[in-house]
């Protein structure tokens, strides 16, 4: 005889379980499975192989009820706060409401809808049934459905911002699709307050054949923001995608990127810079499926761990049986700068073709004491020394990356907030 004792949910799982329980219209059906498996075994623990090093149950402490007020209590006055990157076409959610950017100021060549009816569509990609994608599937009531014309070049960046001002829940999808083709630059941009919120993004990406783009995952959180995103990408024949990511503060971060390479000569780069403030919890987790012959993926990570700051980055290459010619590579480097600082690497290769280079490596270390040895010779102070080469440790990833507006930007990013935490 088989009996299973039932668990006794968390706060947080409690106040998942009311809000799925209220979710209506069409996404009904997946609010009632994600409710069933939260009820059944909770959110998910360290038992859980791909959430080993971010054990959710234990992590989450509480999820705010979502916004239930009317729209007018939000304006674009919300996203004042969140210092502009790049010049670009804005597309604003303030917590749960669209703010700013409608359909008659798209820039040629991009069209789509905004707002509740925009999450119907993926463009064909498959959510990952894990507990990001199971949770905003049951949850998410707004976002962007957007498609970029074949062939069209949009001259600057559409940018999809998002803050959250209160202690609330906010969960959005969006959806995109780059024609043939066509050249974009996406900036998805995360903002938050101090004050404990909760986000659940997930953005579904598709390249079709011969299309190039940069899709840009920008984190600037609150102390006490979760933040839950997803990034599902299918790449096309010929396609180029740059993806490149940079998280700063929150209390638990986990940002999962999920690439079906499915085009022959497909080439991908993934990009990220994680700096882990103290008591920040950030999970970087990325997964790459190369499906067919003659594709190449580098994937490279610079992580800086302060005070008790935890990072995690969890890298899986998988390339299938037909997937001849493959050249993939992954990279994930780490400075710790504490004894009570953490960070986690796993990187992982799963190779059934014959015909292939892949190659992973990771390090963990502190700053070379002969490197800042030989600044403070030359009489700078201990603390600017050290700056100096965690700047130039991180810098590295974002100074080629063939949009030097952005670029800047990022690197700008990265020394305000060495400036403040170093």
């Amino acid at each position: 005889m088989n009996m299973q004792t039932p668990i006794t949910h968390t706060a947080a799982e409690e106040g998942l379980i009311a809000a799925l329980g209220r979710t209506e219209g069409k996404a009904r059906d997946a609010a009632v499975k994600a409710l069933a498996a939260i009820e059944k075994a909770g959110l998910p623990t360290r038992r859980v192989e791909a959430w080993h090093y971010t054990d959710l149950r234990n992590l989450l402490r509480e999820y705010p009820q979502p916004p239930r007020a009317i729209q007018s209590e939000f304006s674009s006055e919300s996203l004042v706060d969140l210092p502009p990157l790049v010049d670009g076409y804005t597309l604003g959610f303030s917590n749960t409401f669209h703010v700013i950017g409608y359909l008659a100021d798209m820039p040629d060549g991009l069209s789509g809808t905004v707002g509740e009816d925009a999450i119907a569509s993926t463009h064909g990609v498959e959510i990952e049934a894990d507990t990001i994608g199971a949770l905003n599937a049951g949850l998410a009531e707004t976002g962007v459905n957007l498609s970029v014309e074949a062939g069209a070049d949009l001259a600057e960046p559409v940018i999809l911002a998002h803050t959250c001002a209160d202690e609330t829940a906010s969960n959005l999808r969006h959806s995109v699709r780059v024609g043939q083709g066509a050249k974009a630059t996406f900036i998805e941009r995360h903002h938050s307050s101090i004050t404990g919120n909760f986000q659940n993004v997930v953005c579904n990406l598709v390249i079709e054949k011969g299309a190039k783009a940069v899709w840009l995952i920008d984190q600037e959180l609150g102390v006490e923001t979760t933040r839950l995103g997803q990034l599902n990408v299918e790449l096309g024949a010929d396609a180029d995608l740059t993806i490149l990511i940079f998280n700063a503060g929150g209390k638990l971060v986990r940002q999962e990127v999920h690439v079906a390479v499915n085009g022959e000569n497909a080439n991908l780069a993934i990009k990220g810079v994680n700096l882990v403030g103290d008591d920040s919890h950030i999970d970087v987790t990325t997964t790459l499926a190369h499906n067919v012959p003659e594709t190449t993926a580098t994937e490279l990570f610079r992580n800086v761990v302060p005070g008790s700051g935890r990072g995690v980055f969890q890298g899986q290459i998988r390339v299938a049986q037909p997937a001849q010619k493959t050249d993939a590579q992954m990279a994930c480097n780490t400075l710790l700068l504490s004894d009570e600082a953490d960070f986690s690497a796993k990187p992982e290769l799963e190779i059934f073709a014959d015909d292939v280079v892949c190659a992973h490596g990771a390090t963990v270390a502190d700053i070379e004491e002969e490197q800042l040895f030989y600044l403070r010779a030359r009489g700078i102070r201990e603390r600017d020394a050290r700056a100096l080469l965690v700047k130039a440790f991180v810098e590295e990833v974002f100074e080629d990356i063939g949009n030097e507006a952005l670029s800047e930007a990022l690197i700008g990013r990265i020394e305000s907030w060495l400036d403040f935490n170093g």
